[in-house]
């Protein structure tokens, strides 16, 4: 096949999810609008997904400055995903990742509203991967991509009804590969079969995601959920300490922290199924000591979380210091008295 003959498919893929009717794009032929794409129906601020657009949610997600997340995939007619235990799912040229964020106005009074801030849309090429951010307008009426990114003041009351507030980062396309870098190649972090292995209350019903996938055809190699890893939800605390603290660290910091990702070289690699302990952190010593080791030996010390580089890092707000770099502003309190916690039950 021709690269131009291969080009074309891609172009052909790619705009079978545009609307019919002419659209903007920027120069390098990009959707202006989020509208255009035909992912939601009626007005889209509602994200009611489209025919053939599929809802899903994440075990564990991604904490970016207590924001919360509606998440969407739409692969091709005719295209499926082969499971994989392991990895985030390959999947096919074409397929699109929609991911919104906004804060509801009063987290314990769902009816107050919410304030969308970004919509992020992840399309795969036929190399790679490309990721598009979609700032919505203040009257929440559309979504425009702007590939430098932007701000925004944001404020909510949490479950507690204390106002919090943030100036809320939309990353542009070129901080986007920070984290989803894989061998030097973009890819997305979540949607891997250890975090989809979980219930979602689809319209017809509470359904086991990957089961879902495989019975509307877009899944195929599905084993018995028996022998499928799955990541806890590190936010219940009815769950083992253990396995929320692997999950949180997982989807948190292993995305840059594995073999393959942008930290490789510092020799910390974060995975949940990590048997290397000191790979994992357990005694190791930083490779590149500095400001950000706080003066501390070890990555983990078992016991003594005052004393683990990793709990130090990820308790600041200070961008030489903290981790993740991107992504956040704000520390994630929950989740650092989880490590913090994790650590100290460590022998």
């Amino acid at each position: 096949m021709s690269k131009f003959v291969r080009l074309s498919l891609v172009l052909f893929v790619f705009l079978s999810f545009v609307n019919a009717s002419s659209v903007q794009k920027n120069a390098s032929g990009y959707v202006m609008k989020l509208s255009d794409y035909g992912f939601f129906l009626g007005d889209i601020k509602d994200q009611i997904p489209q025919e053939g657009v599929i809802p899903y949610q994440l075990n564990a997600p991604l904490f970016s400055d207590y924001a919360q997340k509606l998440r969407f995939i739409r692969i091709p007619q005719g295209t499926q995903v082969a499971y994989n235990a392991d990895s985030v799912l390959q999947f096919p040229v074409g397929t699109a990742i929609i991911k919104t964020f906004y804060y509801p106005k009063e987290e314990a009074n769902p009816t107050a509203g919410r304030r969308i801030m970004e919509t992020r849309v992840l399309i795969r090429q036929e190399k790679s991967w490309v990721a598009l951010p979609y700032i919505w307008d203040e009257a929440q009426t559309e979504a425009t991509l702007e590939v430098a990114g932007g701000s925004s003041p944001v404020s909510w009351k949490d479950k507690q009804g204390i106002l919090k507030q943030v100036n809320y980062q939309v990353p542009n396309m070129n901080q986007c590969k920070g984290c989803h870098e894989r061998s030097g190649k973009m890819t997305p972090i979540g949607p891997s079969a250890r975090q989809l292995n979980g219930d979602f209350p689809y319209t017809t019903g509470k359904q086991n995601q990957l089961v879902h996938w495989a019975q509307v055809g877009v899944l195929s190699g599905l084993p018995d959920l028996k022998t499928i890893p799955s990541l806890v939800d590190y936010n219940d605390e009815s769950k083992p300490l253990q396995d929320r603290a692997l999950a949180y660290l997982d989807i948190n910091c292993a995305h840059c922290h594995n073999p393959t990702g942008p930290a490789r070289s510092s020799g910390l690699y974060l995975n949940w199924d990590s048997k290397d302990q000191t790979a994992y952190g357990i005694m190791k010593t930083p490779v590149a000591a500095g400001r950000g080791s706080g003066n501390l030996k070890y990555d983990i010390v078992p016991g003594k979380a005052k004393e683990s580089i990793l709990a130090y890092r990820i308790d600041s707000v200070d961008p030489g210091v903290m981790m993740p770099e991107l992504g956040r502003k704000m520390k994630h309190t929950e989740g650092i008295k989880l490590i913090q916690d994790w650590i100290n039950s460590l022998k």
